[in-house]
């Protein structure tokens, strides 16, 4: 599951974006999209896609109803694939931190 761990960093760094930008508590919100909005990010279609999928990483994996669905869909190549999106998405909210 270290694409969860992952996908959390996500969080993490976008919410310490909004630390840096909006200088104020970070609002207790779980969704990557409605956050990064919230930082005034200017995102793509694609990490605008990205975000809210990642963001059902997150409930899928919290909730036990819905943990044993999910754990059926992390095959090696569909974890793969989202480590490398996350990847992206880390790189490039670290370049905006920096900035």
């Amino acid at each position: 599951m270290v694409f969860i761990y992952r996908s959390s960093c996500i969080r993490k760094i976008i919410k310490g974006y909004y630390v840096k930008i909006i200088d104020k508590n970070v609002p207790y919100i779980h969704d990557l999209h409605k956050l990064a909005i919230r930082c005034g990010l200017e995102l793509t279609e694609t990490q605008t896609d990205n975000l809210r999928y990642i963001t059902l990483f997150n409930i899928e994996a919290r909730y036990v109803d819905y943990k044993e669905d999910f754990y059926k869909k992390c095959t090696k190549d569909f974890a793969e694939r989202n480590i490398n999106i996350i990847k992206e998405l880390r790189d490039w909210l670290t370049q905006k931190i920096e900035q």
